[in-house]
């Protein structure tokens, strides 16, 4: 018999890791992204290279069809973008009727709603077919855009714009919106900002997604499920919850009132969330973030002094982050400040954000159906012991 030596410690239990939100779990497979601490991965090719080499529209395509697009085959994709940009008038009146008598709908709510619409006008709504799965979120990628400037354009009391056939994804995005043409740096930067949050692999509204998609439910019925998980400010809404923070730095230390340090440190005591940091699996820091902030940047040069502050001010913050937390900033941190000095209201944020992930969920969508088993995980009971009722 093995016996322990005398006065030998006592060994600690090993600690049971925290798997709450399914952390560190790995629930599936997917052919679409890789997220790692060094790269993230597109079908096979990663982010930095894209952001610099490649067109949303480049990257919509690979996303959807799973392969880089020839050259005649992204103007064929590009022309079909164009032409399937319209919604019905039913569609575009309702959503114009809601955003005047709801003015404070958030306008995630209200795509959601433009989304569900679309799908009772859809006569391939119910088919979930391979064929028809891809034509319904090509269709999707073209309207929610639309959707979009409906919604902003009714929000300032001004009539929607048509949107334009001949421009790219993220221009129409831009003109929907303002009804004004984009400058070259403007689409570039919103084009880049496009592709970085296309695809993030199973991601809270992207495992939705395919939730949803795992009962074998239309499409629509998945997005709309999406939608509403990417509203959250744990998620999707961070990038406005990420300016709505650095605006009240701004007022509260206006004048020298109080130093961008003394403010950190007592939303420090306060244990506020402070959105924008951090992420659940890089640890590292989010490779997306520098790329993102630095074309933000780059416009806000051009636009001066009361553009570039909001960038000096998210430096500081971002220091003092890794500084005393050493918490570094994810893509969501310069996405607020970059479509803050877009003149972009930040309500639309997060709808921006589905005009480009849609292309994720989609592509999700399609692979959950083509290799469908229904997602049921078990739960641990944690409530009271078996009790008799009389």
């Amino acid at each position: 018999m093995t016996t322990s030596a005398p006065n030998s410690p006592t060994p600690s239990p090993a600690k049971t890791p925290d798997t709450r939100g399914l952390a560190g779990q790995t629930v599936g497979d997917t052919a679409i992204c890789e997220v790692n601490q060094s790269q993230l991965i597109y079908r096979g090719y990663e982010i930095a290279d894209l952001a610099e080499h490649a067109s949303f529209d480049e990257v919509a395509f690979l996303l959807l069809l799973g392969h880089k697009p020839s050259a005649a085959e992204l103007s064929a994709f590009k022309q079909e973008q164009g032409e399937l940009r319209q919604v019905p008038a039913s569609v575009r009146d309702a959503i114009v009727r809601i955003c005047r008598e709801s003015p404070k709908a958030h306008p995630m709510s209200i795509l959601r709603t433009g989304v569900s619409l679309l799908s009772h006008l859809d006569a391939e709504c119910e088919d979930i077919t391979p064929e028809a799965e891809l034509r319904k979120s090509k269709r999707l990628l073209a309207q929610i855009p639309t959707i979009i400037g409906i919604c902003q354009r009714t929000l300032e009391g001004k009539a929607p714009v048509d949107p334009d056939p001949k421009l790219d994804h993220a221009s129409n995005l831009l003109w929907c919106m303002t009804g004004v043409r984009p400058t070259a740096l403007a689409a570039r930067i919103m084009d880049v900002s496009l592709v970085l949050y296309a695809e993030h692999d199973f991601n809270a509204s992207t495992f939705s997604c395919r939730v949803i998609a795992s009962t074998e439910t239309d499409l629509h019925s998945a997005v709309c499920g999406g939608i509403g998980a990417l509203k959250g400010p744990l998620h999707g809404g961070a990038n406005e919850m990420a300016m709505e923070m650095l605006k009240e730095i701004d007022r509260d230390c206006a004048g020298g009132a109080m130093s961008v340090d003394a403010w950190m440190q007592r939303a420090f005591t306060e244990k506020r969330k402070l959105m924008g940091f951090g992420h659940r699996v890089y640890k590292n820091g989010d490779h997306r973030a520098p790329i993102l902030r630095s074309w933000g940047l780059k416009l806000a040069q051009e636009l001066g002094a009361n553009a570039t502050k909001w960038f000096s001010m998210g430096d500081e913050v971002q220091a003092i982050m890794l500084r005393d937390k050493k918490i570094h900033p994810n893509v969501d941190f310069p996405c607020g400040m970059t479509y803050f000095v877009m003149g972009i209201p930040v309500p639309q944020y997060t709808p921006i954000f589905v005009a480009s992930r849609i292309t994720g969920w989609c592509a999700h969508i399609m692979e959950q159906h083509a290799n469908n088993r229904i997602i049921r995980p078990l739960a641990q009971y944690s409530g009271p012991s078996l009790m008799p009722w009389r």
